[in-house]
């Protein structure tokens, strides 16, 4: 049977998830937005990330290992942006079922993998959890550890269920690639 999708328990240390959430927090923040702008299908706050280096070359190597491990797509040897989210629970923070794939871009190229990074520690918040709908979803215990690392195909549907107390911080990426066909 073929990986879905493979994780990396606690890969970065609570100390740097923790450096990470107190640098981030002071970037310039906007509202999330899905490819539509759908206003309900999203509730969160982003940070655009950049010249973050040391940090991309870490994210690329898991998504390197997890793309010759279990998924084999073409892609190319880079980063696209990075995305610093907030879900918060004041403002009922969640993100509903969606893909990561633009289908209608008209672009060369489309986000071939996914890369999230848990940066909260699992106590600090309830609700929030990282769920696939057409796979098996990783052990919540797992997949809630501070500093894991979750990289999957983008076209796997996921949500991020509604935050219920506290905040959940993650930092988000995707490796592109030539169009899938």
């Amino acid at each position: 049977m073929r990986d879905n999708w493979q994780l990396f328990e606690s890969a970065v240390t609570s100390e740097a998830c923790e450096h990470m959430i107190q640098t981030f927090s002071k970037l310039p923040e906007s509202q999330g937005s899905t490819f539509n702008n759908d206003q309900e299908h999203r509730k969160s706050k982003v940070r655009w990330v950049y010249n973050e280096s040391h940090l991309i070359q870490m994210l690329l190597h898991y998504a390197n290992l997890a793309n010759a491990t279990a998924f084999n797509v073409d892609i190319q040897q880079e980063m696209a942006e990075m995305q610093f989210t907030e879900y918060s629970a004041n403002c009922g923070g969640k993100y509903s079922w969606h893909h990561d794939v633009n289908w209608e871009n008209s672009k060369n190229f489309d986000r071939k993998l996914s890369v999230v990074l848990q940066l909260s520690d699992p106590d600090t918040y309830k609700g929030g959890d990282f769920m696939f709908s057409e796979v098996q979803s990783p052990v919540e215990n797992q997949i809630r550890k501070q500093g894991s690392i979750l990289v999957f195909p983008s076209y796997l549907q996921h949500q991020v269920t509604e935050v219920t107390e506290g905040v959940r911080y993650s930092l988000v990426s995707w490796i592109r690639g030539p169009r899938w066909r």
